[in-house]
């Protein structure tokens, strides 16, 4: 890229002079998982280090993430004991969660719903949904001003409760997994003191009042799962197949094998990792998409271009995505700056050596799509906004060094699903609309199970044409 031309810098998190959770910057830490990583973080291939008793080593290369999550998968297939204790009240031994023959039962039970054959139908849904969201929009008045990241949440859960669960999910509901998902994450305690720094004797330690509120929001969210499973168990069942008719009635794929039938407990949990995986990830990658468009004049005029000259003002269908290089490229420079999961952690169940390093059972093993994605000896202006980057003809980056929905054998089973949505949504969206940050507001990033606009985004609606 043309080192000469301005480019778009978007707001990052702040960088400490040194690395470490000491007690200054701890708190830090619990606001922002990804505030302690010093300038050190985005130049090293690796990094280890111990926080007292726990033993930590992070893979920042291509090679040492290849190690991890594909070559030794069988010795690094279990989760943090963080990030199961963070989820595991909200997931259950849902597919995110869980590891072993469990996990390999349960990912082939979850598949079939994410087959090639599935998609052209799921992005009707998704175009449409988009559309709806459009007219809603039309509706107000000029200059309004909406909550990004709100209106976002709330499209992507409509469409994964028309995709996926095959269920007309109402906004009333949608509003409720989704503020469900958002004081979860809240509330829940990520920085478990007997974890991070290998003192077992500190697990009591969690203050009672946040556990409540994480209990609710968990209700609030197991609720709605379980209304949609009820309609399905008493008749309403959609004519395609579905997440829910695979899981409960071991519905066969396109191989013609049947699944093995679930009980409802062990469906919900995986429909919430589904839904969770669905609407949060892709609804804060499109909040962060209108706000990166909005800073950098060059590129909103290519998208708004492209989609203008491709659509013709019709409303997208899954053969446009093809014809919209330059949408996508926006979308996937999106991921590669603000990855909705921004750090990835395993467990060591037996000893092994990186880059000169042993690994001891029981070291955490860190990968950060955050750190990789803006490595400053993988990428040229790594923390600027460039979706030339990934257009058709540019050199693709390296797949263990560009892990937006993970990689290897847990890489994300609705990854292709996401980036279809991400690019219709989009699409259909800016047909219409732009979307322009108010003078007064100041950007933030939060980070906590997922990487989000703090506060929310609110953006002034600005109609096209």
């Amino acid at each position: 890229m043309s080192l000469d031309e301005s480019l778009f810098i978007p707001v990052a998190t702040p960088r400490p002079k040194y690395f470490g959770l000491s007690p200054r910057n701890i708190l830090g830490f619990r606001r922002n998982m990804l505030s302690v990583w010093a300038d050190k973080a985005y130049r090293a291939r690796s990094l280890s280090f111990k926080l007292l008793n726990q033993q930590y080593f992070l893979c920042n290369s291509p090679d040492t993430v290849r190690r991890v999550f594909l070559d030794r998968h069988d010795i690094y297939d279990k989760k943090s004991p963080q990030m199961r204790h963070a989820l595991a009240p909200l997931l259950g031994d849902g597919l995110f969660v869980s590891d072993g023959e469990l996990w390999r039962e349960r990912r082939k039970a979850c598949s079939p719903p994410f087959e090639n054959r599935y998609l052209p139908g799921f992005a009707d849904i998704m175009s449409g949904s988009a559309r709806t969201m459009a007219n809603d929009w039309a509706m107000m008045p000029e200059g309004s001003c909406v909550d990004v990241l709100n209106e976002m949440a709330r499209l992507t859960a409509q469409i994964i409760g028309r995709t996926v669960f095959g269920d007309d999910v109402s906004d009333a509901d949608a509003a409720k997994v989704v503020n469900g998902f958002t004081v979860y994450q809240h509330t829940i305690n990520q920085l478990d003191y007997a974890d991070t720094f290998g003192v077992p004797f500190l697990r009591g330690l969690y203050n009672p009042f946040r556990r409540k509120r994480a209990a609710k929001a968990t209700a609030e969210v197991h609720e709605v799962i379980d209304q949609i499973i009820r309609r399905h168990q008493q008749g309403n069942k959609p004519d395609q197949l579905t997440l829910l008719s695979v899981l409960l009635d071991g519905d066969s794929s396109s191989s013609g094998k049947g699944g093995c039938p679930l009980h409802a407990e062990a469906a919900r949990n995986e429909a919430i990792v589904m839904f969770m995986a669905g609407h949060e990830t892709t609804a804060n990658a499109l909040a962060w998409a209108w706000y990166l468009i909005d800073g950098c004049e060059r590129s909103r005029t290519k998208m708004y271009a492209e989609i203008d000259q491709v659509l013709q003002g019709r409303t997208p269908t899954l053969e446009d995505v093809a014809n919209l290089p330059f949408t996508r490229a926006v979308f996937e420079e999106t991921l590669r700056l603000y990855p909705p999961v921004p750090l990835l952690s395993r467990q060591a169940r037996d000893e092994d050596e990186i880059r000169g390093t042993k690994i001891k059972p029981g070291t955490i093993m860190l990968t950060l799509p955050w750190l990789l994605h803006r490595h400053e000896k993988e990428w040229d202006n790594p923390d600027a906004f460039y979706p030339e980057r990934f257009l058709p003809g540019a050199p693709r980056p390296d797949k263990f060094l560009y892990i937006p929905f993970s990689v290897g054998h847990r890489v994300c089973l609705g990854g292709r699903f996401g980036l279809t949505e991400g690019i219709l949504c989009l699409a259909t969206l800016a047909q219409r609309f732009r979307l322009k940050l108010p003078e007064d507001h100041r950007v933030d990033i939060e980070c906590r199970l997922t990487l989000r606009p703090k506060g929310g985004l609110p953006m002034i609606l600005e109609r096209r044409g």
